[in-house]
């Protein structure tokens, strides 16, 4: 995954070299290969401040001696390493995510191991972290397969981020087109990147009743019962669902989504309702403070004006049938049922912290689990959505070889 927006939150990872491997050497082990695997970290929820102190198993189960073992770790923003040793080589990655690959000249002989301590602290921007971990051979590259030799531990710390919703209100006449713009923000202190669906930041937006949205942002698809309902950037609807491309909203990042709405001459309420929650209209249990989650946008009509009878959706604005909300024209203010109000789509949102466009891939979702990228499997490098990770800190290692012989 990569590490679907900055403050560093853990990390160290130590090791200490202590004392020659001793193992049972197989026959002809120099005609075979070597094969080493790492052992999988404790899962934990560690508070900013606190250091994550465990530590892995680096096994040869091979049939051929190594001489000289890799040791990479690779951090998410919220987490940094606590110092730095000799033998390492720190650097920062894609997306934020800092490394440190590690040297151990050391010999494993076939079923022998080494203890490596893996150390990391938390950050006072730590939330949704990932560590990944892995080794090979002095020379090569640890692979990225997350298998034996190459390992992820996510982690949940026990801190928390403010969703905080932002409307707008603006002036027009009926029968006028107006763009209006709700904005999803994150008052951290944590930073929010997804690992799981649920946790996939999102807003809602209710389309004012008498408007019409002619054109919805690219990274926003109409809102069902319980998610995304059609592709993004679909208009002519009355709710709709925005969220960040990447999963990501780092502490203090705005995302924009500006809909254009042409107003109905029938217009009378023209306000709607914005809700800071997920994809899912599930809030997360990260945002314990609900009080700034709902905001509204809305349209200002002119204090003498007068609403035009319509055929369609009558002289109060209410309730016609609003077709199958495909015809904009054709859509009641008020919608029935779960449209309650008719809405469009198709602009853009922008990330008020970058300045530069929110884009989302072409074609939109159709509901359903929307995020599975973050979960083990995905690299913090892969560049793909939800949950793009990134890594901060420096690594510290230190190896100490295990005397005793480990069988395989």
């Amino acid at each position: 995954m990569h590490l679907r927006p900055s403050a560093a939150v853990l990390a160290a990872v130590v090791l200490a070299v202590a004392g020659p491997a001793v193992a049972a050497p197989l026959a002809h082990a120099e005609e075979g290969a070597p094969e080493l695997v790492v052992s999988a970290l404790p899962s934990a929820a560690p508070k900013p401040g606190e250091v994550y102190d465990k530590s892995v198993t680096l096994t040869n189960k091979g049939t051929a001696a190594v001489d000289g073992v890799t040791f990479r770790v690779r951090l998410t923003r919220g987490l940094d390493f606590p110092e730095q040793v000799k033998g390492c080589t720190y650097s920062t990655v894609e997306d934020q995510v800092r490394q440190a690959v590690c040297e151990l000249g050391t010999v494993v002989e076939p079923g022998a191991s080494v203890t490596t301590p893996v150390r990391f602290k938390a950050l006072d921007n730590a939330l949704m972290e990932s560590v990944e971990y892995g080794t090979s051979a002095s020379g090569d590259t640890p692979g990225e397969g997350f298998g034996d030799s190459y390992r992820r531990l996510t982690l949940t710390a026990d801190n928390t981020a403010d969703l905080v919703a932002v409307g707008e209100d603006t002036e027009a006449l009926a029968g006028d087109g107006q763009s209006v713009t709700a904005t999803l923000r994150n008052d951290g202190p944590g930073w929010v990147q997804n690992q799981e669906s649920d946790d996939l930041p999102g807003l809602l937006v209710q389309i004012p009743p008498g408007t019409v949205a002619v054109k919805v942002p690219k990274d926003c698809a109409p809102f069902g019962i319980d998610g995304p309902s059609a592709p993004q950037g679909t208009t002519g609807k009355p709710k709709y669902v925005c969220w960040p491309q990447d999963g990501t909203l780092d502490v203090g990042q705005s995302l924009m989504y500006t809909f254009t709405l042409k107003i109905k001459k029938s217009a009378q309420d023209t306000e709607g309702e914005i809700k800071a929650s997920s994809v899912y209209d599930i809030v997360p249990a990260y945002d314990k403070n609900r009080a700034n989650n709902i905001a509204s946008i809305g349209i200002d009509l002119p204090s003498d004006y007068e609403p035009e009878p319509s055929p369609s959706d009558g002289t109060d604005g209410g309730a016609g049938n609003g077709g199958n909300g495909n015809d904009p024209e054709g859509q009641a203010a008020g919608g029935t049922g779960a449209t309650a109000s008719p809405s469009a789509s198709a602009a853009t949102s922008e990330d008020t912290t970058t300045g530069g466009s929110t884009g989302t891939a072409a074609g939109g979702t159709t509901g359903g689990n929307l995020a599975a990228t973050g979960s083990d499997g995905t690299p913090l490098l892969a560049g793909a959505a939800a949950g793009a990770a990134v890594l901060g800190g420096g690594l510290v290692l230190a190896v100490r070889r295990r005397n005793a012989v480990k069988s395989v």
